[in-house]
C-alpha cells in the first residue's frame, strides 16, 4: 500500500483515484504472481454504483459487490483456473465471450470501461498484462509524471524480463523493452493512462490482434495528448519464451503488425510503419530472391549476396551498442534481428492476403 496515495484519498474526497485492468489468458502461475504484485499496492475505493445496479451487469461480468479494490481482471477464454484465482482474491472479474474474436485490445477496452463504469471517480488506469509483476514503486512514481502534466496521457517505465538467461529469445524481448527515456511515440502493453484521454479516443481499437498500443498512441498524439517513458522500473514479465518456434511465430505477428499500420497510415503525415514495411518485404522476401537467383546462375559464389545480411548484423549491432547494449547483447541482437527479416515478411504476407480475401485476423500467440 502506498501511505502518501491513501492519505491522500482520505484527506481529500476529491483526490485523484485510479484502478488496475489485468488481461490474461491461460496465464496460471503468472496471473497468481501479477494479482499478488498488485493487490496490496491498490488502496480500497468505494464502489459507485449501489447493489441494485450491479445486478443488471451484462452477464459476462461476475460480480464482487463486497469487494472495493478498484481491480479489473478481464479473461479471453482460459482454460486453467484463472478466473477462480482471481476470485479467490476479490478481484472483480470479465469473462470475455468467444465472439468477436479474442484480442488484447477488446480486453483492454471491457476492462477500463468496466473499471470506470463501477468507479465514475477514477482518472488514471494501469494496465497490465497478466505474465507482468508491477514494480512496488512504480503507481507513486507514474501517478507523479500524470498529475504534474496535464497533456500527459501515458506514462510508462522499464519493463524487464524475469529470466532473460532462460533463453536467447527471452533475452531479445528484455533488449525490446529497454527503449529510450523521454517523449515518445507509443507505450507497450503494461502502461499507466489517463481516462480523459482513453475516452477522448474511444479506447484501443479492437480489431487490431497485435500493435493496439502504437495505433491508439497515434490517435491521441493527433489531439495533443503526449506519452512518456520515465526511467524507473515498471513491471516484470515472463515471456516465457524457449524455444525458436516462439520467436519466429512472435516476430511472424510483428510482421503482421507492420504490415496493418501501414495499411491503416501509411500514407498519412506520420508515414507510421513505412520504413518498416519497406525493409519486411526488401530484407525478408526482395533479397533472399535475389540471392537464390544468384546462386542459380552462378553457383556458389552467387553465395556471396550473403555478405549483404553482414552488412545489415553491422549496422544493427552499432545501433544496439549506442543504445548501450553490452557487446554480447548487440551480437545477440542483431543476429536474430536479421533472421526476424523473413518471418516478419511472412506477417505482412499473411496481412495483406487476410485483408484481400477480406476477412478477419485472429490472436497469433506463441505460448
Amino acid at each position: 500500500m502506498f501511505p502518501a496515495l491513501e492519505a491522500q484519498a482520505l484527506q481529500n474526497p476529491l483526490a485523484p483515484c485510479f484502478g488496475v485492468v489485468v488481461i490474461g489468458r491461460n496465464e496460471g502461475d503468472r496471473l497468481v504472481r501479477c494479482l499478488e504484485s498488485i493487490i496490496p499496492q491498490i488502496p480500497p475505493l468505494a464502489p459507485g454504483f449501489s447493489d441494485s445496479q450491479a445486478q443488471l451487469q451484462p452477464p459476462h461480468v461476475l460480480d464482487y459487490p463486497d469487494s472495493h479494490l478498484p481491480i479489473i481482471y478481464v479473461d479471453s477464454g482460459s482454460q486453467d483456473d484463472s478466473i477462480a484465482q482471481s476470485q479467490r482474491r476479490g478481484v472483480r472479474v470479465v469473462a470475455l465471450g468467444s465472439q468477436p474474436p479474442f484480442t488484447a485490445a477488446r480486453a483492454r477496452n471491457a476492462g477500463w470501461q468496466e473499471l470506470v463504469s463501477c468507479w465514475p471517480r477514477v482518472e488514471y488506469v494501469q494496465f497490465v498484462d497478466g505474465d507482468c509483476e508491477l514494480d512496488p514503486q512504480w503507481l507513486q512514481r507514474g501517478l507523479g509524471w500524470l498529475t504534474q502534466d496535464e497533456t500527459i496521457a501515458v506514462v510508462c517505465g522499464r519493463r524487464r524480463e524475469r529470466f532473460p538467461e532462460a533463453s536467447p529469445y527471452n533475452r531479445l524481448a528484455d533488449l525490446e523493452w529497454n527503449t529510450p527515456v523521454g517523449e515518445a511515440l507509443a507505450c507497450g502493453g503494461d502502461a499507466l493512462i489517463r481516462v480523459a484521454a482513453l475516452q477522448a479516443v474511444g479506447g484501443y481499437d479492437a480489431r487490431l490482434i497485435c500493435g493496439e498500443e502504437p495505433e491508439m498512441c497515434l490517435r491521441m498524439r493527433r489531439l495533443g495528448w503526449k506519452i512518456w517513458r520515465i526511467d524507473a522500473e515498471m513491471t516484470l514479465h515472463d515471456a516465457a519464451m524457449l524455444y525458436f518456434g516462439q520467436w519466429w511465430r512472435r516476430s511472424i505477428r510483428g510482421g503482421w503488425f507492420v504490415a496493418e499500420g501501414y495499411h491503416r497510415y501509411g500514407k498519412a503525415p506520420e508515414r507510421y510503419m513505412v520504413r518498416e514495411h519497406l525493409s519486411g518485404w526488401l530484407w525478408g522476401a526482395i533479397v533472399p530472391v535475389g540471392i537464390l537467383g544468384l546462386i542459380i546462375t552462378m553457383g556458389n559464389w552467387g553465395l556471396l549476396g550473403l555478405l549483404v545480411y553482414g552488412l545489415l548484423g553491422w549496422r544493427i549491432y552499432q545501433f544496439r551498442r549506442r543504445q548501450g547494449d553490452r557487446p554480447s547483447h548487440a551480437r545477440l541482437y542483431s543476429f536474430y534481428c536479421v533472421i526476424s527479416k523473413v518471418a516478419q515478411a511472412m506477417g505482412q504476407g499473411q496481412y495483406w492476403l487476410t485483408h484481400w480475401r477480406g476477412q478477419q485476423g485472429t490472436l497469433i500467440e506463441y505460448k
